[in-house]
């Protein structure tokens, strides 16, 4: 189905890999569109609660690929690329479902743009996070100046951006850049177990704390006030929080549907 990427669903868990390991998962127009049309798919399916994105052990992602932006440089094709990219990340942090990136080894440039448009980042030991295009002349076009800023405070990530400079998982995990860090063999048994937890609560009330909190972020906190409360009444509604609390007052299991 997908020549770049390995797709597999477990119960309501679906796994995207990244897997073009000849060219260390690097992002080039081809493996774009397969992850627009996977992540497309995967917005559809009801059944699929929660998405793992992962790469390589040694490579999550290792960025751009440079060469096919060589071949028609321009101001032109550069906008093009970049918001190309721009919103194949806003589809993935667009997503009803909660997505998981469980990076081990580089995730650099466009993979670490990869993983900041993911809910959750669980790193490996072996982990480096960077945005390196300072290096050659550029900056992060993906969306790294405007989600790392947003997710770690403007003063760290201008000094990542800046320098270029790569950190490794534990300095990612002490500026809130990653969630855990677990050893490399544990990395995806790690993300599916947390994983395997979200996707046994209530999907409609996943689905909205992740809706709010992200429009939230976008606009004023009157205006996310208004959006809360509004959504919070939107599942007052619902066969599960009806179900909710009459299984907390009845002190037993809920029974959530997804209606």
């Amino acid at each position: 189905m997908f020549q770049n990427l390995l797709f597999q669903k477990e119960k309501a868990v679906a796994t995207v890999q990244l897997h073009r390991p000849q060219k260390k998962n690097s992002l080039n127009g081809e493996l774009r569109r397969e992850l627009e049309e996977c992540f497309k798919e995967v917005a559809n399916n009801r059944d699929i609660r929660v998405v793992i994105v992962t790469g390589g052990e040694e490579v999550f992602c290792a960025g751009a690929d440079i060469a096919e932006i060589q071949e028609s440089l321009s101001a032109e094709s550069a906008y093009k690329h970049a918001r190309e990219f721009q919103l194949l990340f806003d589809q993935i942090e667009d997503l009803p479902q909660p997505v998981i990136a469980a990076v081990s080894g580089y995730a650099l440039g466009g993979g670490c743009e990869l993983a900041l448009a993911c809910d959750f980042r669980i790193a490996s030991d072996t982990a480096k996070l960077g945005l390196p295009e300072i290096k050659i002349g550029a900056f992060p076009g993906g969306g790294g100046t405007q989600r790392l800023p947003r997710l770690i405070g403007a003063t760290k990530a201008k000094e990542i951006i800046l320098t270029g400079d790569p950190i490794n998982a534990e300095q990612a995990l002490a500026i809130g850049l990653v969630m855990k860090v677990v050893a490399k063999e544990k990395l995806l048994d790690e993300a599916r177990q947390f994983a395997g937890k979200l996707a046994l609560l209530p999907r409609l009330a996943m689905e909205a704390s992740k809706r709010v909190i992200n429009r939230g972020l976008q606009v004023d906190l009157s205006s996310g006030l208004e959006l809360e409360a509004r959504c919070f009444g939107n599942l007052a509604i619902t066969h599960d929080l009806k179900e909710g609390t009459l299984a907390f007052l009845e002190k037993r299991k809920p029974n959530f549907t997804g209606d």
